[in-house]
């Protein structure tokens, strides 16, 4: 076990979207507190520090987390993939192509979260059915557009990569 005295920082190394970055943070530093707020990584967002709503969904070491309840100190020597990860040379992904191709979003507050749950689940399932869609996306809340658009944009994303 690490003991940290009060006020004393914890060195921490994690790759994030490709990028290697050495930070003293504190023990109690939130992960998403950290890609926002250290790494400037603002796509990532914060809404209910509860794992509740879904908008601080990030892959860590290929997997579906939600940030505000994981300490950053814990992801020390992980690979993370944000949002920000996903497009190339400022293209899109197809993912986030078929959200914006099917207006899954409104007030966007969720896309980013939905968009990193739906890169996982189709990582895990390239061509999931309309109920593993919904499935998919439990744990991820949308509180002004409903979902219709976004099961469509996720069914569309899953042919776009599949071609």
């Amino acid at each position: 076990m690490l003991v940290v005295n009060q006020g004393e920082k914890v060195k921490i190394k994690v790759k994030v979207n490709g990028v290697l970055y050495e930070r003293y943070v504190s023990p109690r530093m939130l992960l998403v507190d950290f890609l926002r707020e250290e790494l400037g990584l603002t796509g990532t967002k914060v809404g209910c520090d509860t794992t509740t709503c879904g908008a601080c969904t990030i892959l860590l070491n290929g997997k579906s987390v939600k940030s505000c309840t994981i300490f950053a100190v814990q992801a020390d020597g992980a690979e993370i993939t944000t949002i920000e990860g996903l497009s190339v040379d400022s293209k899109l992904h197809p993912i986030q192509e078929a959200f914006k191709d099917n207006f899954a979003l409104q007030c966007g507050f969720c896309t980013s979260g939905m968009i990193m749950q739906t890169y996982f689940l189709l990582k895990e399932n390239p061509n999931p059915t309309e109920e593993e869609v919904r499935d998919g996306l439990h744990g991820n809340i949308c509180r002004c557009t409903g979902y219709q658009n976004i099961v469509k944009a996720v069914l569309d994303a899953s042919k776009r990569l599949r071609t």
